[in-house]
């Protein structure tokens, strides 16, 4: 089984955190604060963890934010010196995140400074959200720092919708003063920043879709291979859903003139095993075809309802009377973000975004439940 989540926090890091602190300021209680940071540590998960420490660092830095400040910034790494880095700074971004939004200038400084050593897209968001404008101002100005850490902080952190953070609302109803940003990093030498430029389209593509595929549409002519992968990340959304304009940018129109079989090798599927099924997709047309082929699993619910979620397959060009058979094997095993039940279930062969076959198949527990 893999190490719980909560255990990056233990009491080894915060008596680590507290010396590097107490070199960089004597005056700093490091046994009140690892007394306070590991009070009913191993009780709680990762981020009440991480808010436990944080309230530590609330009773025994400065209540003056700019000497709290001084203090963090001197107690990062610099010059091959050890300092605060990686699950250290989880607490930090949050002390930052409470205080910092009033000397704000200076919070987003540190958060510049501190994100090399880990993440600060979660410290930074709720300064977004109070001064929008001003704050993307000032993120406005990192486009260009020699940093990769610090450009990605740009187009990771303004996210409209980042994962296990707080939701930007104001960005998702309207993402246009975003758009600069990712327009201005879109070629970034860094594929680290790249991808997290094609995350946030993808993000903005959920609220508005037709406003995605128009930007990739005026990004695609003449694009490098690598900012063409960057935009069909930034798609995938659009392309699972059958988006048009989306699949029209990589070349994907309308299927037809098309033949598909689906067979499954099992009508009958225990779980933990998995669902074998192979596709033969035939052109019957007469001219060529670009396919792009996905299927999706629609999984039982409690209610007895059906779910679909979408699962790349494979892009083919097929010519006027060609066939290519393809097999797959879907894994139904125990994954952290679904709960299986037994009944039926479907599955659908979807080519260009439009559904083309489908058949239903028995998803059976073993005699111990291990949903």
């Amino acid at each position: 089984m893999p190490e719980p989540l909560k255990n990056l926090l233990h009491q080894a890091l915060v008596a680590d955190m507290a010396d590097r602190i107490a070199a960089q300021a004597p005056a700093f209680d490091r046994d009140r604060f690892a007394a306070l940071a590991t009070r009913r540590l191993d009780a709680l998960e990762l981020m009440e963890r991480a808010a436990l420490i944080c309230d530590a660092l609330f009773a025994t830095l400065p209540e003056d934010f700019p000497q709290a400040a001084a203090i963090l910034k001197a107690s990062l790494p610099a010059s091959g010196r050890p300092g605060l880095s990686g699950w250290m700074l989880l607490p930090v971004n949050q002390f930052i995140a409470a205080r910092g939004p009033d000397h704000f200038e200076l919070g987003l400084d540190l958060l510049k400074a501190l994100t090399p050593h880990f993440t600060a897209e979660y410290g930074i968001r709720p300064f977004i959200h109070r001064e929008q404008q001003r704050a993307l101002a000032i993120i406005s100005g990192w486009l260009s720092d020699p940093d990769r850490h610090v450009r990605r902080l740009a187009s990771e952190g303004t996210r409209p919708r980042l994962p296990w953070a707080m939701r930007l609302p104001a960005l998702v109803r309207d993402p246009a003063p975003i758009l600069p940003i990712l327009n201005a990093l879109i070629d970034d030498p860094e594929d680290y920043v790249r991808r997290s430029v094609a995350n946030s389209l993808n993000d903005i593509a959920k609220d508005h879709p037709d406003l995605v595929a128009a930007f990739i549409a005026g990004h695609i002519e003449d694009a490098s291979e690598d900012r063409r992968r960057l935009l069909k990340h930034a798609s995938r959304t659009l392309l699972k859903k059958g988006h048009a304009q989306a699949l029209a940018n990589f070349g994907f129109g309308a299927a037809a003139s098309l033949a598909c079989e689906l067979r499954l090798q099992h009508a009958e599927v225990m779980f933990g095993e998995g669902l074998d099924f192979q596709i033969r997709v035939t052109n019957a047309g007469t001219t060529p075809q670009s396919l792009m082929i996905d299927y999706a699993i629609h999984h039982m619910k409690s209610d007895g309802s059906l779910s679909p979620k979408v699962f790349k397959c494979r892009t083919i060009m097929l010519a006027p009377g060609q066939s290519q058979s393809i097999e797959r094997r879907h894994p139904m095993r125990p994954i952290t973000t679904r709960r299986y039940y037994p009944g039926e279930h479907r599955i659908a062969i979807l080519v260009n975004g439009a559904e083309i076959a489908s058949q239903s198949f028995l998803l059976t527990m073993p005699s111990a439940d291990l949903g």
